[in-house]
C-alpha cells in the first residue's frame, strides 16, 4: 500500500535520470524499507527546521507513518521560516538516527495492521545534503504531482481489493439464501465493484503513460474519488446481502468494514477535490 516513496524514486531514475540508483540498488538489494510522512505533511509539511553549521536541526510529530516499527529510511518533511516565507524541506533520514523515536499510537477503527505510528523527531539533524527539495508552503510543486501520480493508484488499489474480498463472502452467504431479491441485492453490490474496478483501473491506466502535473494529479484525484465512494459502498452492500451473519467476527466482513472506513481519509479529501478540480474546469490557479 505504501510502496509508493520506491515508486516515486523509479519514476525519476527511468524517466529523468536522476541520480537515485545507489538507492534503488539499496531498496532492492539490501531490502531496505522507505517510511514516508506524505499524506499527514501533504503541501504544508510540518515540523519546525532550524539551520546550524552543515544542515538543520529538525523537531515535529509526523502522523500516519505506515510501516514504521519496520522501516529503515524515513522520507519526510520540515518546515524552515525563511525570509521568503515557510519553506518545505524534503529529506531522508534513517529511521535509528538519534533522536527519532517512533510512538504507539496506532489505535484506530480500521487498517490496523498498517502500523501507522507517530514518528517524533527531537532535535534531529538534517544535513545539507540530504535535503533534496525546498518548495514554498502551502504550494503545489512537481514533487508532490508526482507522488500524487505514483501513489493513489497503489494504495487505492487496497481498498478495491477489500471491497473484491468483502464482495466474494456476500455472494458465498448469499448463495445459501431462498430470499428472492437477493439476486437484485447481489447485483447492486457488483454493479458498485465494477464501478470501482473501472476507476481504478483507468487511474492506473492513464498514470503509466502520464507525466506529472497539474492535469495529471486532477485525472488522479477524480478517480480516487470514484473508487473511494464505489469500494465504501460495496462493502456496504455486502454487510446487506449477508444480513445479521455479517455481523460477527466470525463472517470476515466485520474488518472490512473497519478497514474500507479509511479511504475516506487520504488527500485529497473530496472537498478539496472538488475544488481543485473545480479551479481546473475554470481555468483558475490551483493554488487559490
Amino acid at each position: 500500500m505504501h510502496t509508493h516513496p520506491a515508486a516515486a524514486q523509479v519514476w525519476r531514475f527511468q524517466n529523468q535520470k536522476a541520480p537515485v540508483e545507489p538507492l534503488l540498488r539499496r531498496i532492492g538489494t539490501d531490502r531496505i524499507q522507505l517510511l514516508s510522512s506524505g499524506g499527514s505533511d501533504w503541501l504544508n509539511g510540518s515540523g519546525c527546521a532550524t539551520k546550524v553549521e552543515g544542515g538543520y536541526r529538525v523537531s515535529g510529530d509526523k502522523i500516519f507513518a505506515s510501516g514504521a516499527p519496520s522501516a529503515d529510511l524515513f522520507m519526510t518533511t520540515a518546515v524552515e521560516q525563511t525570509p521568503e516565507g515557510p519553506t518545505v524541506l524534503q529529506f531522508g533520514l534513517p529511521v535509528k538516527s538519534e533522536g527519532v523515536t517512533i510512538l504507539d499510537t496506532w489505535d484506530t477503527l480500521g487498517m490496523r495492521g498498517t502500523a501507522s505510528q507517530t514518528v517524533k523527531l527531537t532535535n534531529v539533524f538534517v544535513a545539507d545534503a540530504a535535503v533534496s527539495v525546498r518548495r514554498p508552503a502551502g504550494k503545489w510543486h512537481p514533487s508532490m504531482h508526482l507522488v500524487s501520480m505514483v501513489a493513489f493508484p497503489l494504495i487505492y488499489a487496497v481498498y478495491t481489493g477489500i471491497a473484491e474480498s468483502a464482495r466474494n463472502i456476500a455472494v458465498e452467504a448469499a448463495k445459501k439464501r431462498s430470499d428472492p431479491s437477493t439476486a437484485e441485492q447481489v447485483g447492486e453490490m457488483d454493479t458498485e465493484l465494477a464501478a470501482a474496478r473501472i476507476a481504478l483501473d483507468s487511474m492506473v491506466a492513464y498514470s503509466e503513460t502520464a507525466q506529472p502535473g497539474p492535469e495529471t494529479t486532477d485525472v488522479i484525484f477524480k478517480r480516487r474519488t470514484l473508487v473511494a465512494r464505489s469500494a465504501i459502498k460495496t462493502v456496504e452492500l455486502a454487510m446487506g446481502v449477508t444480513g445479521g451473519a455479517g455481523y460477527f467476527r466470525s463472517t470476515g466482513l466485520e474488518r472490512l468494514f473497519r478497514d474500507i472506513q479509511g479511504a475516506r481519509f487520504h488527500p485529497l479529501t473530496e472537498p478539496p477535490q472538488r475544488r481543485f478540480a473545480g479551479r481546473m474546469a475554470l481555468g483558475l490557479p490551483i493554488d487559490g
